[in-house]
């Protein structure tokens, strides 16, 4: 009798358990452990300082709660999200949009609704809502002709327009990232996307090395003439787009940006002509890393970092903490289990029991990848410094979360992939 009561409450767990059976699991893992060793190496940074802050045990305990809500969404059925991708569009732009009237203010940024005492920055889950609503467009409508790939950019275009407005140059950034790689994911003719941004190399190069603009004005012309689908009209179209882009490109430089964002889009080139101002936080950085060498100097052993050499370096400088205390090992290291999350995310979308799914995986990952590049980029001097956070490592409450959740809509799909080949064309 005993044995039979206890058999019957063997299938109660299975079932219970049942929910998580095909997660993926390599992919929870390492971003738990990114998230753990975030709050390390932010606890690293403020071991010396005057006041304790508690980053670190704060950075974990939201990483906990992140991890029980991916947890909970991995459960559902990712697909109800097509039946509301209007609403979460719709909620998308009206939160930045109320960033224009109840904004606050920190650190000189409005960019943060204050909701019953809680802060949060709207821009960042703008991200995860903008990748659902192009995954159900482009799940309804592959971008495989022009005017699918226009009704997907006149979507994208409002709540981009009202992150570059806020200013932040940093996630508008990332939403063109976005775009891109789920334009290429939905089939999108590779010429027609670099046509697509042909226009911000050419307002470069026209100002930087004019024979080299010339030279690209060509390339785009023979890209156009072999896409379009109108080859006397779409190469016109492409030459005078870049033309007016490289002749307009001083005009736009000196009347719409503000000088603190001039600075941030050149002085990382020669960060020595204002050691004192915008290039201090790239000057230190990069001391801080290259004092790193090989093995690093320890945790909590760090000059730059212990001294406070470099501001707010737990938030988005936490990659020069890890170059210069735990150094080369520790940045490849780093670097290492971030690729092995991207190859899980494309595993997951090759293997999307549907293209809904599976756009929602490559956008996630177009997101991580992104954010990644440009944030070690600017640490080390290769990119402006835009204000992109490092995913899981720095310190901030609505990335962390953004994050997890779009990993628990990763899982979620992870979770109910039926079918086990998926590639890019199957439509």
């Amino acid at each position: 009798m005993l044995q039979r009561s206890y058999n019957d409450k063997i299938p109660q767990w299975r079932t219970w358990l049942a929910g998580w059976q095909q997660l993926d699991f390599v992919l929870l893992f390492l971003v738990v452990c990114l998230t753990a060793f975030g709050g390390l190496m932010i606890q690293s940074t403020e071991v010396r300082q005057e006041t304790v802050r508690w980053f670190w045990l704060y950075h974990w305990i939201l990483g906990a709660i992140g991890l029980f809500v991916a947890l909970f969404i991995a459960r559902l059925r990712y697909e109800f999200l097509i039946q509301w991708h209007w609403i979460i569009y719709g909620l998308t732009n009206l939160s930045l949009l109320a960033i224009k009237f109840f904004g606050v203010e920190i650190n000189g940024s409005t960019r943060w609704l204050n909701i019953l005492g809680i802060q949060f920055q709207p821009s960042e889950f703008a991200k995860l809502g903008l990748i659902i609503t192009m995954a159900a467009l482009l799940h309804a409508r592959p971008a495989t002709s022009i005017p699918s790939i226009l009704r997907t950019l006149a979507i994208t275009a409002v709540p981009w327009a009202l992150v570059f407005a806020q200013p932040d140059l940093g996630t508008s950034l990332v939403f063109g990232a976005i775009t891109l790689g789920m334009l290429y994911w939905a089939n999108a003719n590779p010429g027609w996307l670099i046509l697509m941004i042909s226009c911000l190399p050419s307002a470069i190069l026209f100002n930087v090395h004019r024979p080299a603009w010339y030279g690209w004005l060509g390339v785009m012309g023979i890209i156009a003439w072999f896409t379009l689908p109108w080859r006397r009209i779409g190469t016109t179209l492409t030459i005078f787009a870049n033309t007016l882009a490289g002749g307009a490109s001083g005009y736009l430089w000196n009347e719409f940006l503000k000088e603190y964002q001039k600075d941030r889009l050149i002085l990382f080139l020669q960060p020595e002509k204002d050691p004192l101002g915008g290039g201090y936080h790239l000057i230190q950085s990069r001391i801080a890393i290259g004092a790193g060498e090989m093995w690093g100097k320890g945790l909590q052993n760090g000059t730059q970092t212990q001294l406070n050499f470099i501001p707010e370096q737990h938030t988005d400088f936490i990659f020069s903490a890890v170059g210069e205390e735990l150094g080369f090992i520790g940045c490849i290291g780093l670097l290492i289990v971030f690729w092995l999350i991207c190859l899980r995310l494309i595993v997951i979308a090759q293997n999307a029991s549907e293209n809904f799914g599976s756009l929602l995986a490559v956008g996630v990952l177009s997101m991580i990848i992104f954010q990644v590049f440009v944030n070690i980029s600017m640490t080390i001097g290769l990119a402006p410094i835009t204000g992109i956070p490092l995913p899981w490592m720095s310190y901030g409450r609505s990335a962390l979360l953004t994050n997890f959740l779009a990993i628990g809509l990763v899982e979620s799909v992870a979770n109910n992939r039926p079918r086990l080949h998926f590639r890019r064309g199957e439509w």
